[in-house]
């Protein structure tokens, strides 16, 4: 019998409200070192205790590679949009807001 790999890419709320974006094949074992302070220069070791607000399971690494570092860039609240599966506000908060896009471009040719 073969056995698929999984790996998780997660979120984490940390007691300050900040959030982390990772990846792990293990996510309960993955949760108790973030807990536990296992790398004292780690991002979540002086915002203990977190929690894990959001997790999608991969059976590809590279999907999940993928996926981390396309939530990584997130902004926090579209992060939050993802944990909360606000579908409607994740959206809104894709849209492309910039000065240049073609819907903010008001230039009459």
């Amino acid at each position: 019998m073969i056995t698929m790999k999984r790996y998780y890419v997660y979120i984490l709320e940390c007691s300050d409200k900040l959030l982390y974006t990772g990846i792990t094949n293990d996510i309960s074992r993955r949760l108790d070192e973030h807990n536990a302070g296992v790398d004292k220069n780690s991002f979540t070791f002086k915002r203990r205790p977190v929690e894990v607000i959001f997790h999608q399971e991969f059976n590809d690494a590279n999907q999940a590679i993928w996926f981390e570092k396309k939530i990584k860039k997130w902004s926090a609240q579209k992060k939050r949009a993802l944990a909360n599966e606000d579908e409607m506000l994740l959206k809104l908060l894709a849209e492309c807001r910039n000065e240049s896009h073609y819907r903010n471009n008001t230039k009459k040719e």
